[in-house]
């Protein structure tokens, strides 16, 4: 429960953080051009508000919807559908009388501050934290694989060398190439000879729905870590804290060979030999129908140093452009993932979440690290998102306003209107199929 309440804390102050400066950057360029900001909310106020104050021709204010945040303003169709005053003749601070390019910079200027915000703050995360990976070359003793790693073709022990012929620095970065370049090979190195993994269309499926592929492999040291309530191991007297030390008097060099074992005696009785405060001790395990006993494992310290991160470090001169390639490139993949969704052969559109897929990607621990990058990375999520030609985004806006400075010719009241009530139709279905895919998970 208290990971669910962090997880929680972290996202409402990252979506406020976004959403207070998206807003601002319509704001600033509506005042900018000396247009009437009637409205300037965090989270939506249907009915009523948990806060607001008025300050001379705008309410600011806290909605008690969490959904957002907006700016309302003068003489514009937007969520607010204000017909009425739109009936009244054109005056000089309302948004329709302004020039079309004034126009388009009002409705660019919150997507301008979500890249902006997105760029300073990896700027900041790199120059305070710099960044760790893990080198490929360094997973010296290949990989261990999991259930979809085995179904595309993937062994333990692999040692991957690259994809679609392409040399991978970053061992964290080899699945999400894979997924997002549409790679059709893996090479790996698996004893002793080079051989070619193929990546098929269902292949890539598997992989985008799935949640763990390949990890490097470590050697046969770890303890037990949480242990699953009514899980064979709970019942067997497993505690956390047991040191393994083999299976039925098997030792085992690699973790995956331990975990492997077990998975071949589905719904047979094991005899685990550990060590209790460095006491051994020897329990009777039935292992389950899916091939586990069910806990989770720590590694030692001495297993992990078997995988050497490098750390690199940044001045803040460096860091700047940096940080300006780490965020060009994160939009990059960005885009390479929203084209998987339109994909009816990788089928991505059925792993769409809304706030608990959203949320899920916070840690369970406060963590400012990790909590930057991911607003960074919400931020461009963000921008593109409203960058979509869908009315009643700030892309419908913009589209319409191109085609305005094309052509010359202002779409109708009465057509933007109608084209408001499609967009907020359009934006609604897809956030309850977001959210429909994370509660349909929650029960698979």
């Amino acid at each position: 429960m208290e990971q669910v309440l962090i997880k929680a804390a972290q996202l409402i102050l990252s979506l406020s953080i976004l959403v207070i400066l998206h807003e601002f950057g319509h704001f600033a360029f509506a005042r900018l051009f000396k247009t009437r900001v009637e409205k300037f909310y965090l989270f939506f106020d249907p009915w009523f508000s948990l806060f607001k104050v008025k300050k001379g021709d705008t309410e600011y204010g806290v909605g008690w919807l969490p959904l957002g945040g907006y700016v309302k303003i003068s003489g514009m169709i937007d969520e607010s559908m204000d017909k009425e005053a739109m009936k009244l003749p054109p005056q000089p601070w309302e948004f329709r009388s302004k020039k079309a390019y004034q126009r388009l910079l009002i409705m660019v200027g919150g997507v301008l501050m979500n890249f902006l915000l997105a760029f300073l703050i990896y700027i900041a995360v790199l120059y305070a934290w710099g960044t760790q990976y893990l080198p490929t070359e360094s997973v010296k003793h290949g990989i261990m694989v999991y259930e979809t790693g085995e179904k595309i073709g993937l062994q333990d022990g692999d040692k991957i060398l690259s994809v679609d012929n392409q040399y991978i620095e970053n061992f964290h970065k080899i699945i999400p190439t894979v997924v997002l370049d549409g790679a059709r090979t893996i090479q790996v190195l698996r004893e002793g000879k080079q051989v070619d993994v193929e990546i098929s269309d269902d292949d890539l499926a598997l992989l985008i729905k799935s949640k763990g592929v390949m990890d490097p492999r470590l050697p046969f040291k770890c303890k037990t870590g949480k242990i699953l309530n009514g899980s064979p191991a709970e019942v067997a007297g497993l505690e956390k804290g047991d040191v393994f030390v083999g299976i039925d008097g098997h030792d085992f060099q690699f973790y995956d060979q331990f975990t492997g074992y077990i998975k071949s005696h589905k719904n047979e009785e094991i005899a685990i030999s550990i060590l209790r405060d460095d006491q051994p001790q020897t329990l009777s395990v039935t292992v389950s129908e899916d091939g586990t006993i069910g806990f989770f494992p720590v590694f030692t310290e001495e297993a992990m140093s078997f995988l050497q991160y490098e750390t690199i470090r940044y001045s803040f001169l460096e860091s700047i452009p940096a940080g300006i390639k780490r965020g060009v490139s994160t939009v990059q993949d960005y885009l390479k993932q929203f084209k998987l969704i339109f994909s009816p052969k990788t089928k991505a559109y059925e792993s769409l979440g809304g706030f608990i897929s959203i949320g899920n990607i916070f840690p369970g621990a406060w963590d400012w690290h990790a909590f930057w990058n991911m607003t960074a990375f919400l931020s461009i999520i963000l921008g593109v998102m409203n960058l979509l030609p869908i009315p009643a985004l700030d892309g419908g806006h913009v589209t319409f306003l191109l085609f305005e400075i094309v052509t010359g010719r202002k779409p109708g009241e009465k057509f933007l209107e109608y084209a408001q009530i499609a967009g907020m139709i359009i934006l609604l279905s897809l956030v309850l199929f977001a959210n429909a895919n994370d509660i349909i998970k929650l029960f698979n």
